[in-house]
């Protein structure tokens, strides 16, 4: 009777008790939205970064250790984007399931095409060069949908019971992306060729994908502060090759984007490189929805006041 009314309880109790969610933590915003948005409500997501910091030197903070240690999912970038911050992190951690090599220890890169890998050595005399390439690769909508197929499969191994929520959350978003990507792409469209300097090299992917051109950089190297011979030199540049746009992250200074931007003739545009970078960047798409508006509404009024 005893053992009748146990198993009756537990019965009874088991819907109550819920499904254990997956306990994801990303390094950055971005990979954290996505997860969100394939996880659903099978994943509890937290992001070390903030979206207005630079993900290369992000404030590693004593509760991170706390947050890794109950870590079931530690998403990453794969291309040492982290590496000045997480590894510490990690090993104060004491968490075996996400140490290098381990397959709770995702690499989001994977699969993924890569701009600016090295052709030989890398050595700090070329500035914070990868040697596996340019880490800002989450900044191409189209990278996005690799990224949450990654994670949906990833969700789906460690979480088998539920491997068809996460492909139905896979597909519903995937299909609201390519809606807007197509959107979006109509209207960079006038915008395809326009040349535009960057502070740091985050935005290749971006531009690859809308046409826009980078002529260069306030940086010298990837790193480095900008030099009045550099700037000097790249004003001439600009001016030869009419740049139109001048793209910064939210925490970068302002006072060398916006001489350069006054010599040349063209407008600094401050366009958040990852999710919570602005107050209407809140998830994986509205990032691009923001960036799309600034850009095309800069371009609109630069061509107002050219007529």
């Amino acid at each position: 009777m005893k053992a009748f009314l146990s198993c009756f309880l537990s019965l009874i109790l088991l819907p109550l008790l819920g499904h254990a969610k997956l306990n994801v933590v990303a390094t950055l915003p971005d990979f954290a939205a996505l997860a969100e948005a394939v996880g659903g409500d099978l994943v509890k997501v937290a992001s070390l970064a903030k979206g207005t910091e630079d993900a290369h030197f992000v404030d590693a903070r004593p509760s991170f250790i706390r947050v890794l240690n109950q870590a079931d999912v530690l998403i990453e970038s794969g291309t040492d984007l982290e590496i000045g911050w997480l590894p510490p992190l990690i090993n104060s951690a004491r968490n075996t399931k996400i140490l290098p090599g381990q397959e709770r220890r995702v690499a989001l890169a994977r699969g993924i095409e890569l701009l600016d890998v090295p052709s030989g050595p890398v050595d700090r005399s070329q500035g914070d060069v990868h040697a596996t390439g340019n880490p800002h690769y989450w900044l191409d909508p189209a990278n996005g949908k690799i990224i949450a197929a990654h994670l949906a499969a990833v969700f789906a191994r460690l979480d088998p019971a539920n491997a068809s929520a996460y492909q139905t959350n896979l597909v519903q978003f995937t299909e609201r992306l390519d809606r807007r990507l197509a959107a979006w792409s109509t209207r960079m469209a006038p915008g395809r060729g326009v040349k535009v300097l960057t502070y740091h090299k985050s935005y290749e992917y971006f531009a690859r994908r809308f046409g826009l051109e980078i002529v260069g950089q306030l940086e010298p190297k990837p790193g480095l502060e900008p030099s009045a011979t550099h700037i000097n030199g790249l004003i001439a540049r600009a001016k030869e090759q009419d740049v139109k746009l001048v793209l910064i992250e939210p925490f970068r200074p302002r006072k060398t984007p916006e001489y350069v931007a006054a010599e040349i003739g063209a407008k600094v545009i401050v366009l958040p490189d990852k999710v919570g970078g602005h107050q209407k960047v809140q998830d994986y798409l509205s990032l691009f929805d923001y960036a799309v508006e600034q850009i095309t509404a800069a371009l609109k009024k630069l061509e107002m006041m050219n007529r």
